[in-house]
């Protein structure tokens, strides 16, 4: 099981702040930081060239790809703040990049610039460049250098914090762009190449292969979908170029699993196909338009199939719905799985979110939802996605279950201090065994226990009396925690 990720911030080498994720003590850094009318005339999706020969040199695929990738500098000024104005002897990453950090008996500024630098790749002939929103994010001012050496000043058309897509402009003709590949297509074992201006030491090229697909719930952002490569890439590469052995952009680097900051085989990059829909979204209305179906989903995790009659684990399951929403709308209750949308199978919570948020608003797509033993044809009309819509909560779930949860009857008080409705039932997780297989499900204290087995339950003797009845079989609980519902599977130990 994947360890619960903590964010940090660390110095990146060319002294820029960027935030990172621990997860299993080693830590996910992004590799750098730092409405529009104009169409870009953008290359094709798929190019006429040659698959590069197995020969002793990939110099005259890579010689045609160089020009396409550039290097980016931004910079932005920073006010410092308590959680700053750390000594930086007490950053993880010091003794990799050197002492370039602030004292802890040097007075601290009132404000600073700070640099970063990044990459990105030409997607059009009149200018436009894509990058990660880490490269620019909050920069006054962000220079580009092409290959032939001449340097811009470029302005950021748009970015998306959710996918860490970017897209910004350099006043400039007739540049060499970027031909696209097709991400759905790439599968482990390719061979791929990365291209950036990693430490700001100059345009670099590495060579590995496509180690996995379909990376998420790395707590990276919002939408992950990552292809996983071997390929070096360090702080630097954040915006550069993957690229297959036809010379074809697959992927956008973006990020690393480091545990000494540097590349140790573990890249992640935005596979094409996700940034280009944002990318296109970002020049033609300045942000990113996504679909917004209103229900908190979580995966089936194998013990939630045993609990709903599954003999594997898939599809994407409605934990909670959003008042007057689309889902609402459509009939979607708490309980069903999403198996397939507009004809697509669905894997698990991630590739849903991915598919909606890349149908336009106002779009009715169809469902196949298993509702119990039955399945059902649904549809839903899709709505914009709100500014304030979060990440999808999910609940942790384990492979060992001890039953020790004490529950208490849902009080006057105990309503008003969770916030709950009038209309709410259920009872409180009053008290859990820290080593039981609830607690290593997933159940805390607080939590209001809604559901046993799909069964309400209103006080303690239906609680108790449900969990007595489930016997040896695994026990599915519907709980509401900070207003959000989540389905949790606690099997017998």
């Amino acid at each position: 099981m994947m360890k619960a990720s903590t964010k940090i911030r660390i110095w990146c080498a060319a002294g820029v702040l960027a935030t990172g994720t621990f997860i299993g003590g080693a830590v996910i850094a992004k590799t750098s930081r730092a409405s529009s009318s104009e169409a870009p005339i953008l290359a094709p999706a798929l190019s006429a060239a040659a698959v590069a020969p197995l020969s002793s040199s990939y110099a005259p695929l890579i010689k045609g790809v160089l020009p396409e990738v550039v290097s980016i500098s931004s910079s932005r000024i920073v006010h410092p703040t308590a959680s700053t104005q750390q000594p930086f002897s007490n950053d993880p990453l010091r003794q990799f990049f050197g002492d370039q950090g602030p004292s802890s008996d040097q007075p601290q500024p009132q404000s600073e610039r700070e640099q970063g630098l990044g990459s990105g790749v030409i997607i059009g002939t009149i200018g436009y460049i894509l990058t990660n929103n880490h490269v620019v994010d909050g920069a006054t001012d962000v220079k580009v250098y092409l290959h032939d050496g001449r340097e811009f000043q470029a302005r950021v058309v748009g970015t998306d914090a959710k996918t860490d897509v970017a897209v910004v402009k350099i006043d400039a003709n007739n540049l060499p762009a970027i031909s696209f590949g097709d991400s759905s297509k790439v599968q482990v074992g390719d061979l791929v190449f990365a291209i950036g201006d990693p430490f700001g030491v100059g345009q670099t090229v590495t060579m590995g292969i496509v180690s996995a697909k379909g990376r998420a719930h790395l707590g990276i952002e919002d939408y992950e979908d990552f292809i996983q490569t071997d390929a070096p890439i360090n702080p630097g590469n954040s915006g550069g170029a993957l690229i297959d052995a036809r010379g074809e952009l697959i992927g956008i680097n973006t990020a690393i699993l480091s545990r000494s900051g540097g590349s140790q085989g573990i890249g992640f990059a935005i596979p094409v196909n996700l940034a280009r829909h944002d990318m296109n979204e970002i020049v033609e209305h300045g942000h990113v338009i996504r679909g917004w179906l209103g229900a908190t989903i979580q995966d089936v995790t194998p013990a939630m199939a045993k609990a709903f009659g599954m003999e594997v684990p898939s599809g994407a399951l409605i934990a909670d719905i959003s008042p007057n929403s689309p889902a609402a709308a459509a009939g979607l209750k708490q309980g069903d799985i999403i198996m397939s949308m507009n004809g697509q199978a669905i894997s698990d919570s991630s590739s849903l979110r991915l598919q909606v948020s890349e149908v336009a608003p106002g779009t009715s797509i169809p469902m196949t939802v298993r509702r119990g033993n039955n399945t059902l044809n649904m549809t839903a009309t899709l709505r914009e996605l709100p500014s304030d819509a979060g990440k999808t909560p999910e609940a942790t779930a384990g492979d060992q279950v001890e039953r020790g949860i004490q529950v208490e009857e849902l009080t006057p008080s105990l309503r008003q201090q969770l916030q709950l409705s009038k209309e709410t039932q259920g009872v409180v997780v009053a008290q859990i065994n820290p080593s039981s297989v609830a607690a290593a499900s997933g159940v805390q204290e607080g939590d209001l226990i809604e559901e046993v087995n799909r069964h309400a339950v209103t006080n303690v003797s239906e609680f108790e009396q449900a969990m007595r009845g489930a016997g040896s079989q695994t026990v599915l609980l519907r709980v509401m925690r900070n207003g959000t519902g989540l389905y949790i599977a606690v099997e017998p130990s």
